[in-house]
């Protein structure tokens, strides 16, 4: 699986070096926002299982396509992918998760969730995206909707954070309405970020 390149991230393949950031990042605030409430302890056995049970699921047929994402300074802040690449429907799951806190809201997501949308399209030749988020992450919806999703569902009471019953969201995105990777970094500013964050912005 090639690298995708981005102006703040890149992403790369899931690499056994990824096991200790996951074990931070599935032990703080962000695993609450990015499994829409689950927030209790994992250990690094379980995450260990996890990426094992990731490696055997490919032998069976599983088709998730899942990459670290890497920050431009190096720093691996999170994980990003396509769950269960459906090639006779041409639909997958998009997932998301930047567990480093010091990269919430610079635009990292943006361009991580870019790179794989164009990715899913160009690459996998697939014509719909879907992904969930819970009803009290506003920083999430402003993230997915200003890269071009739209809001089809709101299933009321769809979750449970921390015990209170709250609704979950359902955005979807089809490629015929997607303006393109290189539209939206120019909308969304992501070269100049870059260049504010690190100096330069890159392609």
């Amino acid at each position: 699986m090639t690298v995708l390149h981005g102006l703040l991230v890149d992403l790369e393949p899931l690499a056994p070096a990824f096991t200790d950031r996951m074990h931070d990042f599935w032990n703080n605030e962000s695993r609450l926002w990015a499994t829409m409430g689950e927030d209790g302890p994992v250990t690094r056995a379980e995450i260990k299982r996890q990426v094992e049970e990731w490696a055997q699921g490919r032998e069976r047929g599983y088709t998730g396509v899942h990459f670290m994402m890497r920050a431009k300074d190096g720093t691996v802040i999170g994980s990003i992918g396509l769950n269960w690449v459906n090639q006779w429907h041409r639909f997958a799951w998009v997932g998301a998760w930047i567990g480093d806190q010091d990269y919430w809201g610079g635009g990292h997501g943006s361009d991580g969730l870019l790179l794989v949308t164009e990715y899913a399209f160009q690459w996998l030749d697939l014509r719909r995206l879907v992904l969930g988020t819970m009803g009290m992450n506003e920083r999430a919806q402003r993230n997915v909707e200003k890269c071009g999703f739209r809001l089809e569902a709101r299933q009321r009471k769809g979750t449970v954070v921390r015990g209170e019953a709250i609704d979950s969201l359902l955005y979807g995105l089809l490629r015929e309405e997607w303006p393109g990777r290189a539209a939206l970094v120019k909308e969304l500013e992501l070269p100049a970020k870059a260049a504010q964050r690190y100096g330069e912005a890159t392609s």
